[in-house]
């Protein structure tokens, strides 16, 4: 495929330049208005720019990898390297052009021009909310209108991935620091609290020599008081069953010398008003009682927004996100931390313990939303 960019100060000149550099065969992917020339900003003339390509012999949707067979005795020159390198840009430009186009196609009333816009339209597939996503975009665009280097899509994606990470930059994102002696999970039901309060122990054991143990109030469930059992007899450490707000008291009394008392509440139908009040009389508030929100990604977004106002009658420190290794779509994890201005303190991607917790950074975030770009 040759893909080439032309100007002309008229869309009949410029098609006639099209023509005549690759043939009645060019399809046009993209034109727009440009402001061209000029001093110091000044006398700029308009002028159309479009980009067309010429493609005999298209390549397939996704090319497959072939596999590299190595011979032997045989030396990669540097112009062999060079021409892979280029190999690579000239796909991942047609990777890109291939989205310009199908966006062309899919989408008439466009909120961006088109370059932007197929970047919109990738973070509103990841389930980013339509206003955030809108106000990322719009950061970058007006970065762009500022700069005066050429503007190109792996510049677009990086900044996107930038603005990102600064929006998520007055958050905090620490996780268990061990100012409080207490730390009580909550959640609905089904979403891992039992298995990411495990993961946490044993990091805090192994990487920060803490002394742990285990309360559980989840009484509603056997299956969920053996399974922390479970773990608390791998672990080494001991474990309590309170039934009631009294007995959670005394059982806290009773491990006063530990360095670490983790709570396990009751997994509840956040839509249901009389399991959310139990849970709501049976939480201990005290200055010494951090909470942590356990959300899952599988989840619907507007489901994720409607659980966090559920438990607007708690502090909550921040969120815990899980089961992110069963999605390909992030975008809650901004929603939630953008909207509700509150920070994240782990992400699990996986039932192993204590392997699979990430201690997120707005870095780690952005990589998880952007990065599906490339394979989108």
């Amino acid at each position: 495929m040759k893909v080439k960019k032309f100007v002309a100060p008229t869309m009949p000149e410029v098609m006639s330049i099209v023509r005549k550099e690759l043939g009645p065969d060019a399809v046009i992917l993209n034109s727009k208005e440009i402001q061209d020339g000029g001093f110091l900003g000044l006398f700029k003339k308009k002028k159309i720019e479009v980009v067309a390509a010429l493609d005999k012999q298209p390549l397939p949707e996704k090319p497959r990898k072939q596999p590299v067979i190595p011979k032997p005795q045989t030396s990669i020159s540097k112009e062999t390297v060079s021409s892979d390198k280029r190999n690579t840009d000239i796909l991942d430009e047609i990777k890109y052009l291939k989205k310009i186009m199908q966006q062309q196609a899919e989408q008439k009333n466009y909120q961006f021009d088109v370059d932007y816009q197929v970047v919109y339209q990738f973070l509103i597939d990841q389930e980013i909310d339509q206003d955030i996503a809108k106000k990322i975009v719009q950061a970058v665009v007006q970065q762009h209108k500022a700069a005066s280097n050429p503007i190109s899509a792996p510049s677009i994606i990086q900044d996107v991935r930038l603005e990102i990470e600064n929006q998520l930059r007055s958050l905090s994102f620490e996780g268990i620091t061990y100012n409080k002696k207490i730390v009580q999970f909550v959640g609905p039901t089904g979403v891992g609290k039992t298995t990411t309060l495990a993961k946490v122990a044993a990091h805090s054991m192994l990487k920060d020599k803490k002394r742990v143990a285990f309360i559980t109030m989840d009484t509603y469930r056997i299956a969920a008081i053996e399974q922390l059992k479970t773990y608390a007899k791998i672990l080494d450490v001991p474990i309590e069953v309170a039934y009631s707000i009294d007995e959670y008291k005394e059982k806290v009394q009773q491990f006063n010398d530990y360095d670490l008392i983790l709570v396990d509440t009751a997994g509840r139908n956040f839509r249901d008003e009389k399991y959310v009040r139990e849970l709501r009389e049976n939480i201990n508030i005290t200055e010494d009682v951090e909470t942590f929100l356990v959300l899952s990604l599988t989840a619907k977004p507007k489901d994720l927004i409607d659980i966090y106002n559920s438990f607007y009658h708690i502090p909550i420190k921040e969120i815990i996100f899980t089961k992110i290794d069963e999605t390909r779509q992030y975008g809650s994890m901004l929603n939630i931390a953008i909207e509700k201005q509150v920070g994240v303190a782990y992400l699990a991607n996986g039932q192993d313990v204590p392997d699979d917790l990430i201690q997120p950074t707005p870095k780690k975030i952005s990589d998880f939303i952007v990065g599906e770009f490339s394979e989108a």
